[in-house]
């Protein structure tokens, strides 16, 4: 059995500021974990491709080092 209570922001902000200090920070990082994880799957599926390979990632990165490397000389 499910049920369902509406509430406001302001009445969930009551409540966690009712909470001890180590569980406000739990939460918070909770949050924050949850929102990183949700924003990388909208870039990973914003900017999947099938056109590019690892190997041509890898050897776009080499091509970079050794171009960086040979200027420093």
């Amino acid at each position: 059995m499910n049920a369902t209570i509406d509430i406001s922001y302001n009445q969930i902000m009551a409540l966690i500021q009712q909470l001890p200090v180590r569980s406000q920070l739990q939460l918070g990082k909770a949050l924050t974990s949850k929102n990183i994880r949700a924003e990388l799957n909208h870039f990973m599926e914003t900017f999947h491709t099938d056109d590019i390979t690892e190997d041509d990632i890898l050897s776009e990165v080499k091509a970079v080092r050794h171009a960086r490397y040979a200027q420093k000389r």
